[in-house]
């Protein structure tokens, strides 16, 4: 069913140049001069690129339905980080196999096994995971604290139980379980 670019919402795919995208942010201008249009920022589902799109207000899309499965993320199939992905449905127990294509490192280094994601699928063909808002892992190596270091705003660099590398504040070490941002990678404070 086709919609207008003024109906497009952040999350909604389309169809845009004959390639699958999802819509990640979209801002209506009304420039002093000229005709209001839509911005939109999209994500090219098939190939990954993230690009700002000016649309007219009177274009029309494709809207397509995407499946937003909330799936466990079992293990790496190929054990060393970079895929194939095995999720699972926990209810009816099927396993898809998602390859490192369609999950960039970005996002896999933040994967904790039995960890629950969104598997964006269209039709049988996986696209992409939305991973949550913070992830709770471990610190598995990280140098200890100096002794008299009391300005808050040093950092010192950490590896989690994923390999992930963050930057974490000096007070934290060892064996201690931190929330990370997967967006950005950045800190949030001691789970």
């Amino acid at each position: 069913m086709p919609i207008r670019a003024t109906e497009i919402k952040r999350g909604q795919a389309l169809m845009y140049e004959g390639q699958l995208h999802v819509v990640l942010e979209t801002e209506h201008v009304k420039p002093g001069k000229g005709p209001a249009y839509i911005q939109a920022k999209m994500k090219n589902l098939q190939t990954g690129t993230i690009k700002t799109n000016r649309l007219n207000s009177s274009d029309r899309f494709e809207d397509v339905s995407i499946d937003r499965r909330q799936l466990q993320y079992l293990y790496d199939a190929g054990g060393r980080g970079n895929g194939p992905f095995v999720f699972m449905d926990s209810e009816t127990y099927d396993q898809i196999e998602v390859g490192n294509d369609v999950i960039p490192r970005q996002q896999s280094q933040w994967l904790k096994e039995n960890a629950e994601c969104a598997v964006l699928l269209f039709g049988d063909k996986p696209l992409g995971i939305e991973l949550p808002a913070a992830v709770e892992l471990m610190v598995t190596e990280t140098a200890p604290q100096p002794k008299g270091a009391t300005a808050t705003n040093q950092l010192k660099e950490a590896t989690l139980e994923t390999g992930a590398r963050v930057r974490v504040p000096p007070f934290i070490a060892n064996g201690q379980v931190v929330r990370i941002n997967p967006e950005t990678g950045e800190y949030l404070g001691k789970a």
